[in-house]
């Protein structure tokens, strides 16, 4: 027995099992006892009092009736009982109430009252039957209805049944509370909270999920931890080798190799800054370096630099303006590679850069109209090195990571970034930031993007 409760804790499959059966064979008992109850209760009839049988000929006047009968006599006989009585013969056959309950022709003798009157049975139920004058007189009580009894019980019988519903649906609910705790838990290392752990002290099989998940979030945060100091180590020793041969190439005679070499070494460099920088805002705490600006004029100062642009450049802030707590040099990051990529993929056509302030929030939008994301890539554009392009051409220009270190500047400064676009139309690119910027953490050490 103790193995067997120790089988049943530490299984939700027999958990499960056992619930939904209880559940089952109480079903099956209360609306069996409610149906016959209610069977037993549908017509009430009392057994007939040994006075009616010792003195049958005194009490129903049969003579009275008549033979042949007179059935005005006899109905008012049977009234007066509060009675059923049939007349039969081989020409007649008459009842006092409309409903014959009872087949009188079923009825088995039982014992004898008189020289012409018997007890005959049915179902359980006595009649009496008098013969005389060729006719048959069958006498026996009406059914007396159960008033509302019947119904009660059935009510009564659903009821219970609901109530077993419930206590079922509780208990199942509570069995299976740890799943919504694994959903939000895989919800949140699925959005990159790898930090985050379930807590259970289930011992059956959603436990051993549990803890399997936990086990899955610990190698994938080692994983990536590792990844990301490899990935920090290789970019700071490539930029010595990059420094020697910027310096070579100073002392190489200017030509069109000279210039495409240091074209190559300038995209490599670039490369590993946004590296760097993108490894450094995906840590838990991003260090900014906050400082109180004017976002309207600020905004307007980053874009001075392409007035030049073919397509035309139009800027909206709106008056008066409002100050916000923001990183300069990351945001002004920000703004500059979703200007690049609205001109990259502008196709000259004119570029908006619109600044507005609902409620305690900014949004910066960069709208351009040229050639647009198609759905399939839209929701990846910014994960680091994703193309639409995949060719990966260089007319087509970038690297891959200008969107995702955006996305991640506007999430280290507490906002978000979106991006809506459709094929042939444009792209709009929203960013939202809030009042304050995100607090850096004690003793972090602040560090500007290297561009």
């Amino acid at each position: 027995m103790t193995s067997l409760i120790l089988s049943i804790r530490r299984s939700l499959f027999l958990r499960l099992l056992l619930i939904f059966g209880t559940t089952l064979l109480l079903f099956l008992i209360i609306i069996a006892g409610a149906l016959r109850f209610a069977n037993n209760s549908r017509n009430t009839i009392d057994a007939i009092p040994d006075f009616f049988t010792r003195n049958i000929d005194s009490i129903i006047d049969i003579e009275s009736i008549g033979s042949p009968p007179n059935l005005a006599n006899a109905m008012r006989l049977a009234e007066e009982l509060g009675w059923t009585i049939q007349i039969r013969s081989p020409i007649m056959r008459w009842s006092s109430d409309t409903d014959n309950r009872i087949d009188v022709t079923q009825a088995e003798f039982d014992h004898t009252l008189s020289a012409d009157a018997e007890i005959r049975r049915i179902g359980g139920e006595d009649i009496i039957m008098v013969e005389r004058g060729g006719y048959e007189f069958y006498l026996y009580q009406r059914a007396v209805p159960g008033s509302g009894i019947t119904t009660l019980a059935l009510y009564a019988g659903f009821a219970f049944a609901a109530l077993a519903l419930l206590l079922n649906y509780i208990m199942v609910n509570r069995l299976l509370a740890p799943v919504r705790l694994l959903k939000q838990g895989a919800e949140r290392i699925r959005n990159g909270d790898l930090g985050f752990r379930v807590d259970s002290d289930r011992q059956d099989e959603l436990g051993e999920l549990t803890q399997s998940i936990n086990h899955m979030a610990d190698s994938l945060q080692s994983m990536l931890e590792a990844k990301r100091a490899l990935l920090l180590a290789i970019s700071h020793e490539l930029r010595s080798p990059l420094a020697k041969a910027k310096l070579r190439l100073e002392f190489i005679e200017e030509g069109e190799h000279a210039g495409q070499l240091r074209e190559d070494i300038n995209e490599i460099d670039l490369l590993i800054a946004d590296l760097i920088e993108a490894e450094r805002l995906n840590q838990e705490h991003a260090a900014l370096v906050a400082e109180t600006v004017g976002l309207g004029g600020f905004v307007r100062s980053v874009t001075a630099q392409y007035v030049d642009y073919a397509g035309s450049l139009e800027v909206k802030t709106p008056k008066p303006d409002r100050e916000f707590d923001i990183d300069k040099l990351r945001i002004r990051l920000l703004l500059t590679n979703l200007l690049n990529n609205a001109v990259r993929h502008g196709g000259n056509n004119p570029i908006t850069v619109a600044v507005s302030f609902p409620g305690e929030e900014a949004l910066i939008e960069v709208i351009d109209r040229g050639e647009g994301i198609a759905k399939p890539h839209l929701s990846k554009v910014a994960e680091p090195f994703y193309r639409a392009d995949r060719s990966r051409r260089r007319d087509t220009g970038g690297t891959g990571l200008g969107l995702y270190l955006c996305h991640l500047i506007a999430e280290a400064h507490g906002g978000k970034l979106e991006i809506d676009s459709e094929p042939g139309r444009g792209t709009r690119v929203s960013v939202t930031l809030p009042r304050r910027a995100a607090a850096a953490p004690a003793g972090s050490t602040a560090q500007a993007p290297a561009r």
